[in-house]
Parts: C-alpha cells; sequence; structure tokens
C-alpha cells in the first residue's frame, strides 16, 4: 500500500514536470475542495471487462486499506459493497468514481443508481492528465483507481452524462438501423457481383434489380436456363402479379430472349445460382426487419414533446 501513495507522492515531482515540489503543493491546494470532500468517503473503480479494482479513499486523500479486485456480477457489487460497509463504521456519505471505459461501465452504473448512490463518471483523458505529474507514469489497475479517486477529490472534472432513457434507446435502435442499411447494401453488392457472371444481361431488363418484381424474380429463378424452362405465360403472370399490372407478356418475352443471347458464366453455374437465391433471401429478410425497426424507431421518437415536423414543399417554392 505505502509503495503506491509513494509512487504517486507529490513530493516525487521532478524537473521533467517543470513543477516544484512547492508549487505542486500550491497547486493541489487551490483546486483540492477539501471542506466538501473531508467526511466523505471516495470509492473509485477501474472499469474492465471481467473484474473491476476498487479503491477507498477517504476526504483527506489516504486510502482506506489495500485496492482489491471484484467481479463484474451481482456477487461483486455484494463484495464491493461489504467492503464500503466494513470501512465506513461512522456511515459517513460515499461517492463513486469511475472512468467511461467503452460500455463495460454501464451495468455497474446502474445498479449504484438504482441503489441510491452518487456515481460520477470522467473522461479518462483527465486521470491521464493527472498521471502526467508524476515522474513513475506507472499504469496498474490499483494506481489507475487511485488516480480516479484523486481527481474525484480535487473535484475539478467534467462528468460523462446519460441521457434519458428512451434517447438512449432510439439511439441504439438509430446505430442498429445504420448497421442494417449497411448489411443490405453490402449484399446486393454481392448479388450484383454473381449476377453479373451467371446472367450478366439481365441488369438491362429492370431499372431496380431490388425492386418488387426483379426480385421475386430473382427469388425463384436466376440463370438463363431457368428462365427459359420457365413457361412464358407463367412469367408474364408472375411478373404481371409482382409488378401491380406494370409488366406483362412483353417483358417476359424480353427476359427469355435476353436468356437465350447470354453469355455468362457456365462453370460451377449451381453454385454461382444457389448462392445468389440465397442473397436475395437475406436481403428481402433484412428489409422487413427494416421495416419493423422503422416502426419501433417511430414509436420512441413520438414519445418526446418536441419534435421535427416534416412540411412537404412544393416545386414553386
Amino acid at each position: 500500500m505505502r509503495s503506491i501513495t509513494n509512487e504517486l507522492d507529490v513530493g516525487q515531482l521532478t524537473g521533467t514536470s517543470q513543477v516544484s515540489r512547492g508549487c505542486a503543493l500550491k497547486l493541489l491546494e487551490d483546486i483540492c475542495p477539501e471542506k466538501e470532500v473531508a467526511f466523505m468517503i471516495i470509492v473509485c473503480i477501474d472499469i474492465a471487462k471481467r473484474s473491476h479494482e476498487a479503491c477507498l479513499m477517504n476526504g483527506s486523500g489516504n486510502l482506506m486499506g489495500r485496492p482489491f479486485p471484484f467481479p463484474n456480477s451481482h456477487a461483486g457489487v455484494e463484495l464491493l459493497l461489504k467492503q464500503i460497509r466494513k470501512h465506513n463504521p461512522e456511515l459517513l456519505p460515499v461517492v463513486f468514481g469511475m472512468e467511461a471505459t467503452d460500455h463495460y461501465w454501464l451495468p455497474l452504473y446502474s445498479r449504484l443508481i438504482q441503489d441510491g448512490y452518487v456515481v460520477h463518471v470522467i473522461n479518462p483523458i483527465q486521470s491521464d492528465s493527472l498521471r502526467n505529474l508524476y515522474i513513475r507514469q506507472t499504469k496498474t489497475d490499483a494506481v489507475d483507481s487511485f488516480l480516479i479517486a484523486e481527481v474525484i477529490r480535487f473535484g475539478r472534472f467534467t462528468q460523462t452524462s446519460l441521457a434519458e432513457p428512451d434517447l438512449i434507446a432510439l439511439r441504439q435502435l438509430c446505430r442498429y438501423r445504420f448497421l442494417l442499411v449497411d448489411n443490405i447494401s453490402d449484399l446486393k453488392r454481392k448479388a450484383i457481383v454473381l449476377l453479373d457472371q451467371v446472367f450478366p444481361e439481365y441488369e438491362s431488363l429492370f431499372s431496380d434489380l431490388f425492386g418488387a418484381s426483379s426480385r421475386q424474380m430473382l427469388a425463384e429463378v436466376s440463370t438463363p436456363e431457368e428462365f427459359l424452362a420457365v413457361d412464358t405465360d407463367k412469367l408474364a403472370g408472375l411478373l404481371e402479379r409482382t409488378s401491380r399490372g406494370r409488366f406483362g407478356l412483353n417483358q417476359a418475352q424480353r427476359i427469355q430472349d435476353a436468356a437465350r443471347q447470354s453469355f455468362g458464366v457456365k462453370l460451377g453455374i449451381d453454385a454461382l445460382s444457389f448462392q445468389l437465391h440465397q442473397l436475395v433471401a437475406q436481403v428481402s429478410f433484412l428489409e422487413e426487419q427494416l421495416t419493423e425497426l422503422g416502426n419501433q424507431i417511430s414509436a420512441y421518437y413520438d414519445r418526446f414533446p418536441a419534435r421535427c415536423i416534416r412540411y412537404p414543399v412544393s416545386a414553386k417554392s
């Protein structure tokens, strides 16, 4: 324990930081609101994925026991609270501090807030700045938790705040939508590459290869041989249903004429056709999910009192 406090002692500031011992102490006196933190316990936590490291410090800057690890679980939180009660017989106010490390801090933060504790979440850049004051810029879990406690004790930090639950949910859904859109675009690109190999003339037959009519066609047939094997009237009926009467017999004949003249890959065509069918099916499935996701986003968006409303703009304006 002494090695940690010695390692971070202000007296070890050297010329490399261009701050003398006296200036450093004056600096700490200026930024440390001792009257506010003298009668409280600061519990600072170095966040990790599976196991955190906790450090208990009193308002005077003295460590209370050794830093200790605890698992990122309900049992781990109970262990943390047990250690706090052990070192807090006077029932002093307890303040928690932690760094915003990826998303790993959120479960512990949520639990502590739910239990009614005050929790300060700081940017890791602020604790790193304090580490630069010391000659030995050691980075261990114990030292990290100590530095976080010092940042909280000094009181000069910018706290990371969480938005309202509905806004957090809306943000998550919007990020997920970006992911779905990217995945759909990637699947379409891969399908076009395969189609260029098995039936390169197909793209000239539809303005949108993934429109309702074309997609329904590709879900059932994709190679020139498959298109020629389908009866022309049946193909025309399928086109008419999927296009709501826009396409019919004429388009079916155009497709089969192009299939007869197609100059595509013949080697491994069955495997290419199988991949194409699956890619088209995945695009359809993800676009259905995208529609459901849009409804969910709209439901959250409607909960906010102030919203942006889009008004139609006429061509004249």
